[in-house]
C-alpha cells in the first residue's frame, strides 16, 4: 500500500466510513455551522462541502487561519506589509494538513523546504537535525553520534526502563501511563542529560508554549513519536512561500466558494440554543439555524459560546469545557531592518537555552514578500518569539538586546517597522488534564468539536491535530446522514521497534483476575 501523503510507508491510513457520495441524494441538503475559521474549521468545512453539505464559516476575526492567519498592516513609510503570529513548520508527516492544502495545491508547489531546525545551548553550541537518516532508530543513534549535547555515552546512560514510554507510544495507552508525570519531571527521571535538555524543551515543549513543568510528560512522548522516533519522515519540514493568506488560506476560500460554503468573517458566534431541528446559531447580526453545527474555536472562544448555551451538550461536559485551560503568554516581534542579516545565519534558530529569547526567524530568507521587501531596499525581515513570558514593556528590549548579542551584525540596524504582538490563546496539556480534554464527539450526536486542543486519540499534534480533529468532525456528522466520511492519517500508533513494544508490554501491570 502506498503511503498517505509521504515516504514513510509505515503511516497508517483510516478509511472513512462508507455512505453517500453526495449530500444531493439525500432529498435535501443538510446545513451545517462551522464555528471557527482556522485549521480545524477550515478543514471540517471542506470535509462536509466535499460531500454535498451545505455550510456556513462563522469567523469573529476578519481574516481565515486562525492563529496561522495574517492580515494587513503599514510600516511607518506607508509600505503595505502582512503580519502574522510568526513561523510555523509544515512537517512532513502531518498528513492531515497537508491532504487539506493540496485541495488547492496538489503538488503542495506554495510550500519551500527548510533542510533545517538549528538548536543553540547556552554554551554556544549548536545541534543540527540536516542529514540524518529518516528511520528509527537510525535517526536517534545518528544524531546522538553527531551531537555536542547529547552524546552517545548520554543514549547508553538513560534508564531503558523508565525511558522505554519514549520509543513505545501509543495513544491513549501513553496518556494513561504518563498523564500524571510533568515533562521535566519525566526527563530527569529517565536521566535524559541536562545539557541536552534544551533538545526536548525547545523542539517539543516549547512549541506548546508552556513551562516544562506545566506541560504534560505524555504530550512529551507524543511529540518525540511524531516527529522523531516513530516516523521515517525525518525532521525536514517546509514553510509557506508566501504570507499565510496568500499560500494557503485565499486559494482555499475560493475552493470552498465554489462549493456552496458561506464564508463570513468578522462575524463572532454567541451562542447555540437546542431546538427539534438542530441548532440555533446566534451571532451579533441575528440567529440563524442549523441542522448541525461543528465548535472549531480557540480555547477561550468555545468556552465562552458553551458557558452561553445552557440547552447544549450535558452539564458534566459543559464542566470539562470549562475547565479547559491556556498555555501562558508569549511574545511576537517582527523588525524591518535597514540592512541584511549576515548570510550564514539560518532561516531559523532555536534559542531557548539564552532567554529570554525562545527562537529567531529571518522571514526574507523563506518568505515571498519578506523577501521582495528586503531585495528592493537592502534590509532584511527578523522576528523573535518568547515563549511562556509574563508580559512586560521591558521584554521587547530583552530580546532585542539578545538578538544583537546572537547576531551582531543587527546592533547598529536601523529599524524601519516593528510590530509587536502579546497572545495568550494557545492550549495548556497540563499534568493529568487528558481524561477530562473533550473529544471530537460530544453528547449531542449533532455537534463535534475540532481543534488542536481536543482529543483524539492518534498520535497527532499542534496543526496536525486541529487538520486530524477537523476531518474527525466532519466525519461524526456525514456518518449521521448517512454520507461517506474522509480517511484519517497518522505515523504509526505504536512504536516502531518490535522488542521494545514487547519489552514494554511484559512491563504493564496484568488486569487482576475476576
Amino acid at each position: 500500500m502506498n503511503p498517505p501523503l509521504g515516504l514513510d510507508r509505515r503511516a497508517v491510513t483510516r478509511p472513512g466510513a462508507p455512505g453517500l457520495s453526495d449530500a444531493g441524494m439525500l432529498g435535501r441538503r443538510p446545513t451545517a455551522a462551522v464555528v471557527g475559521g482556522g485549521i480545524a474549521g477550515l478543514t471540517a468545512a471542506t470535509a462536509l462541502a466535499e460531500r454535498g453539505v451545505d455550510v456556513t464559516v462563522f469567523e469573529r476575526e476578519d481574516h481565515l487561519g486562525g492563529r496561522v492567519g495574517g492580515w494587513p498592516e503599514r510600516l511607518p513609510d506607508g509600505t503595505a506589509v502582512t503580519m502574522s503570529r510568526g513561523f510555523h513548520a509544515f512537517f512532513r508527516q502531518y498528513y492531515n494538513l497537508r491532504a487539506l492544502l493540496k485541495r488547492t495545491d496538489p503538488r503542495l508547489e506554495r510550500l519551500a523546504p527548510l533542510s533545517d531546525y538549528p538548536l543553540l545551548d547556552a554554551q554556544g553550541r549548536t545541534d543540527t537535525f540536516a542529514g540524518l537518516p529518516r528511520t528509527p532508530p537510525w535517526n536517534a543513534v545518528a544524531f546522538a553520534w553527531r551531537s555536542p549535547t547529547f552524546t552517545p555515552r548520554d543514549l547508553l546512560r538513560l534508564k531503558g526502563r523508565e525511558a522505554l514510554p519514549l520509543a513505545t507510544v501509543s495513544v491513549p495507552e501513553t496518556y494513561e501511563r504518563l498523564d500524571g508525570v510533568d515533562a521535566a519531571s519525566f526527563l530527569e527521571a529517565i536521566n535524559f542529560p541536562p545539557a541536552a535538555r534544551h533538545l526536548a524543551f525547545e523542539v517539543f515543549s516549547r512549541s506548546f508554549f508552556a513551562d516544562p513543568r506545566d506541560l504534560s510528560a505524555a504530550e512529551l512522548a507524543t511529540m518525540f513519536h511524531l516527529y522523531f522516533l516513530g516516523s521515517s519522515e525525518g525532521l525536514v519540514f517546509d514553510v509557506p512561500s508566501d504570507p499565510f493568506p496568500q499560500a494557503l488560506w485565499d486559494p482555499l476560500a475560493g475552493y470552498l466558494v465554489t462549493r456552496r460554503t458561506d464564508i463570513r468573517t468578522g462575524v463572532a458566534v454567541t451562542a447555540l440554543h437546542r431546538e427539534p431541528g438542530g441548532f440555533a446559531v446566534e451571532t451579533d447580526d441575528g440567529t440563524e439555524h442549523f441542522d448541525a453545527a461543528v465548535l472549531a474555536c480557540d480555547v477561550a472562544g468555545l468556552r465562552e459560546i458553551v458557558a452561553a448555551s445552557p440547552s447544549v451538550g450535558s452539564a458534566a461536559w459543559r464542566g470539562d469545557i470549562a475547565a479547559l485551560r491556556t498555555a501562558p503568554p508569549f511574545l511576537v516581534r517582527r523588525l524591518w531592518l535597514d540592512r541584511p542579516v549576515d548570510a550564514a545565519r539560518p532561516p531559523f534558530l532555536g534559542t531557548g537555552s539564552v532567554p529570554p529569547l525562545d527562537n529567531i526567524s529571518l522571514l526574507d530568507r523563506y518568505e515571498g514578500e519578506a523577501r521582495r521587501w528586503a531585495a528592493r531596499t537592502g534590509g532584511s525581515v527578523v522576528e523573535l518569539h518568547a515563549y511562556a513570558a509574563t508580559t512586560d514593556d521591558s521584554l521587547a528590549k530583552a530580546v532585542d538586546a539578545r538578538l544583537h548579542e546572537l547576531y551582531p551584525e543587527t546592533r547598529n540596524a536601523h529599524v524601519v517597522g516593528e510590530i509587536t504582538l502579546w497572545r495568550e490563546d494557545c492550549p495548556l496539556f497540563g499534568v493529568g488534564d487528558f481524561a477530562r480534554r473533550p473529544t471530537v464527539e460530544t453528547p449531542d450526536a449533532a455537534l463535534a468539536l475540532a481543534g488542536d486542543g481536543i482529543r483524539i486519540d492518534l498520535p497527532v499534534a499542534l496543526m496536525e491535530r486541529a487538520a486530524a480533529t477537523g476531518w474527525a468532525a466532519a466525519n461524526v456528522l456525514l456518518r449521521r446522514w448517512g454520507l461517506e466520511g474522509h480517511p484519517l492519517h497518522s505515523v504509526p500508533n505504536k512504536g516502531r521497534i518490535g522488542l521494545l513494544n514487547r519489552l514494554a508490554a511484559s512491563k504493564r501491570p496484568r488486569p487482576a483476575p475476576g
